[in-house]
């Protein structure tokens, strides 16, 4: 399956992360189901699909508030990281993604722009082999607010020197085609795993 990328003079690529350059997704699921069965919280594929995108905080806090848990944001939040990393090795590339880094790549300046923390980001993107490809990556602590809102493509698309209209977006969730689009920029969304193959 190929990406069709929309026309028009494009001067920077903006990638979203997880489920967009890394098929890090299933790998994220597993070390959320392993750290939450710690505190016996239940939480279903498809939401956490749904919830592609939101800030690892934001999850925990938004499930806190659902189950009536008191789950510890930051200590849970770094097992789910410790599992991630145990994973690592079995990360792969998203191939349609990949092609476009390959194209392109040294004509065009490319950023991350994601919501996971710059080492998680970092560790993906060492493991496939990519660190290098990246002029800047904007992850969670680098912006106040997450997507559907513009401001961490605004700042990355400030950070590579390219006026906004000029960006294109690589995003797997709705959340993050409306960040691209409320940020003025041309956006191609990537199916999810069961739609690729």
């Amino acid at each position: 399956m190929k990406l069709k990328l929309p026309e028009g003079l494009l001067k920077a690529y903006l990638f979203d992360c997880d489920g967009t350059i890394a098929d890090s997704m299933p790998l994220h699921y597993k070390a959320w189901k392993k750290a939450l069965a710690e505190w016996n919280c239940e939480f279903e594929e498809k939401l956490f699909y749904e919830w592609g995108g939101v800030p690892v905080a934001e999850i925990i806090s938004r499930l806190n508030a659902r189950d009536g848990l008191s789950m510890p944001v930051e200590a849970v939040a770094r097992r789910k990281e410790e599992f991630y990393f145990e994973l690592l090795p079995e990360l792969q590339a998203v191939a349609e993604v990949l092609d476009h880094i390959n194209i392109a790549h040294g004509r065009i300046p490319f950023a991350v722009v994601s919501g996971s923390t710059k080492e998680s980001v970092t560790a993906s993107l060492v493991a496939l082999q990519l660190l290098d490809r990246f002029e800047t990556m904007v992850c969670a602590g680098d912006y106040l607010k997450s997507k559907p809102d513009p401001e961490a493509f605004l700042l990355a698309a400030a950070r590579l020197g390219v006026a906004p209209e000029f960006c294109l977006v690589f995003e797997d969730t709705e959340m993050g085609i409306q960040a691209a689009t409320a940020a003025g920029m041309a956006a191609v969304k990537v199916p999810p795993p069961w739609e690729r193959e």
